[in-house]
């Protein structure tokens, strides 16, 4: 089945009685996936002494440059403390200047120390939806690393000029106290936005993120529009679930940390040093496959139109569009990260590109949250700089890919047994009763039976539905919830 977008709300109220079996399958769940909930008292006390002490470190505010005077915001769902980016865009003759301030982790974590080594453990923050399990402790990652509003903080800030097409012309990344002036959320900006009402800032983040956006088509790069779902703790401290539309503003915002994860790539692979986040090309099977689907779903592909122009053009309201975009999932499989330098041979070519973005591409932008874009900003740094990778950034480079493919799947695994838990919580009042939905999937038959996926439209809920007839993919259909099991998170429907 394609992979299920997902955004897991923290938690709003303390849990009670109707929300016992979410919080108890939680917690039996992150035994199984086996993630770490609780710090080392040494790694504890690593976080607290840095929290104080590092503005008087190696990398201290006389070392660095004083940004604090130019005008960053961060931009994240609503109730997000752990701010990764800050950011600020202004006209900059007939192009632009893009200022992106991103935490400085470095500046708290000593290498080979407690701290470090429970990050190697952890690898990213795992959110959920009673709480989160941070990579970093919350006196870090919520509080002193973190760029909250009016807070003067350590980043590095990275200074990219485009010309009028969105272009990158002149790329520059250095260690600066920042601070940011306010802690937007995606719907106040896009409300701004909509209302005529938004500042320079906001207007250019949105002119850049089209003119990015435009550069990835031609690129032949592809965003995908997926529905996500969404878990979410109500007030009352019960759980309910619901399919969340994205707003452009995240589209542009998220463009911004792309085009700084395509330049921090060219900076490391000229430097012949660092870490890409890679992806192969879709398997021609996979299109092929695609392609029979596009057919079912009465979808027009031309055969000379490529499928990331075919993406740009759907609508994931639609119900056999949204199906098409669930299987179009399947074309980017196998992602993982490159680390090279030293004895580690400098991709090139395909090896060194993710296929989705179409150009190498490097994880950067998010410290806080994810181990490897510390280092692959380290190595940036020292390229611009024209000094030596840091010692301690070389001898982890080799292991790096195989910690954060191993984490990785750790919390992907944590944060699919968690929408199943939710949905099985919330569905097995409803056992016995019909359902409409959009099949979203459907697999070869096997003994008798058709199986498939079905997306409903209340809850907001994907789950396995089974069928002796034809289950019509992209079309609705109505189905009875046949079985729950809450211990078990699973979830069965049958085609009526």
């Amino acid at each position: 089945m394609p992979a299920r977008p997902v955004r897991l709300t923290a938690a709003t109220a303390d849990p009670d009685d109707t929300t016992a079996a979410v919080t108890a399958g939680l917690a039996a769940l992150r035994a199984e996936v086996e993630l770490p909930v609780t710090y080392p008292p040494d790694a504890l006390a690593e976080a607290d002494v840095a929290a104080r002490t590092a503005p008087d470190g190696p990398h201290a505010p006389g070392t660095r440059t004083d940004r604090t005077d130019v005008p960053f915001v961060t931009i994240d769902p609503a109730g997000s403390t752990d701010l990764d980016q800050a950011v600020h865009v202004e006209r900059r003759g007939t192009g632009w200047r893009v200022r992106y301030a991103i935490a400085d982790v470095a500046a708290f974590v000593v290498p080979g120390g407690t701290l470090d080594a429970e990050t190697h453990r952890r690898g990213m923050t795992c959110y959920s939806p009673d709480g989160r399990v941070p990579l970093h402790p919350t006196v870090l990652s919520e509080g002193a690393a973190s760029l909250l509003a009016d807070q003067v903080r350590p980043a590095a800030l990275w200074c990219i000029d485009l010309d009028a097409d969105g272009e990158p012309v002149d790329v520059h990344v250095e260690r600066a106290v920042v601070r940011s002036r306010a802690q937007l959320t995606y719907a106040q900006v896009q409300e701004r936005l909509d209302a005529g009402t938004a500042d320079d800032l906001l207007r250019g983040l949105a002119d850049v993120g089209r003119l990015r956006e435009e550069r990835e088509r031609e690129r032949g790069g592809a965003s995908l529009d997926v529905p996500e779902q969404e878990v979410v703790r109500a007030a009352d401290g019960t759980f309910d679930l619901r399919f969340r539309a994205t707003l452009p503003v995240e589209g542009w915002n998220a463009q911004i940390s792309l085009l700084t994860g395509i330049v921090a790539a060219r900076l490391m692979l000229d430097a012949g040093v660092g870490v890409v986040r890679t992806l192969p090309p879709a398997d021609d099977r996979d299109v092929a496959r695609l392609r029979r689907t596009a057919a079912a779903l009465d979808i027009d592909w031309p055969a000379a139109l490529p499928y990331a122009d075919l993406l740009a053009r759907l609508d994931s309201h639609l119900g056999p569009h949204a199906a098409f975009l669930r299987e179009a999932t399947t074309l980017f499989r196998g992602a993982g990260y490159r680390a090279f330098g030293g004895d580690l041979a400098v991709p090139a070519g395909d090896d060194a590109e993710h296929a989705a973005i179409r150009a190498p591409y490097a994880h950067v932008t998010a410290p806080l949250r994810r181990l490897v874009d510390r280092y692959g900003t380290e190595v940036c740094l020292a390229a611009v700089a024209g000094r030596d990778v840091p010692a301690w950034v070389h001898a982890a480079l080799p292991e790096l890919p195989a910690t954060m493919t191993r984490t990785g799947r750790r919390v992907a695994a944590f944060d699919r047994g968690a929408l199943d838990l939710v949905e099985a919580v919330v569905l097995a009042p409803r056992v016995g009763q019909t359902f409409s939905g959009v099949v979203v999937d459907v697999d070869e038959p096997r003994d008798g039976r058709v199986r498939g996926a079905l997306q409903l439209r209340e809850p907001a809920v994907v789950a396995p539905v089974t069928g002796t007839g034809p289950l019509p993919l992209g079309e609705r259909l109505d189905v009875r919830l046949d079985e729950v099991s809450v211990p078990h998170r699973r979830v069965t429907f049958v085609a009526s």
